[in-house]
């Protein structure tokens, strides 16, 4: 009985197995930006309430995550406005960082049409303070049942951006422009005095 036990453990060990450090993650309520001619509807604004707790569900089903919650008031005072820690992700890190977690998810439901919206999330290294990658699925269709299945999809590719090897995010790649030559391009300016066509 004992020899088929330790011949059952040497099996065991010997099967290939893969070890996936876990990662925390917090995830903050993604914020509306609803562009259609009726705005912020309750049903709108309900639905975007439920993306962050379907969200984090959808990542507790993998082992290499772990959910860091943030009290809703701290995210609230870190946020200074519409969109300040979505385009702030150094403000976004700082929060995060302080609550223990390694990785935070600034998310966004963007939402141009009545017939299709799209799901952003930002994902951010709090160690370093920058965007390791930008996520966008597309969501057409019936509103609940696309909802889940976009965060389904969502939840997919951050799983597997966390499985992937760290890499240094804090500097630009060797082959990107310098800051000055990152800036958006300018407009070209008319002479007030030409007159237009």
């Amino acid at each position: 009985m004992t020899s088929q036990f330790a011949l059952a453990c040497l099996l065991l060990m010997m099967l290939p197995c893969r070890v996936v450090a876990e990662s925390t993650l917090a995830v903050l309520e993604f914020e509306l930006n609803d562009l259609t001619l009726l705005p912020r509807g309750e049903e709108e604004l309900q639905r975007t309430a439920a993306l962050q707790p379907m969200l984090e569900e959808a990542l507790n089903v993998t082992d290499s995550v772990r959910i860091i919650r943030i009290d809703p008031a701290a995210v609230r005072d870190a946020d200074a406005a519409f969109g300040y820690l979505f385009e702030h992700s150094e403000e976004a890190a700082r929060l995060g960082a302080a609550h223990g977690a390694d990785w935070v998810l600034v998310g966004r439901l963007h939402k141009p049409s009545f017939l299709f919206a799209y799901l952003m999330a930002r994902l951010v290294d709090t160690q370093t303070g920058n965007v390791a990658e930008d996520l966008l699925v597309e969501v057409k269709g019936q509103q609940q049942v696309v909802t889940r299945k976009g965060i389904e999809r969502l939840a997919s590719k951050i799983a597997a951006r966390l499985e992937a090897p760290k890499t240094d995010t804090s500097a630009p790649p060797a082959n990107a422009p310098d800051n000055e030559t990152r800036s958006l391009p300018r407009w070209p300016v008319r002479p007030s005095n030409q007159v237009r066509p």
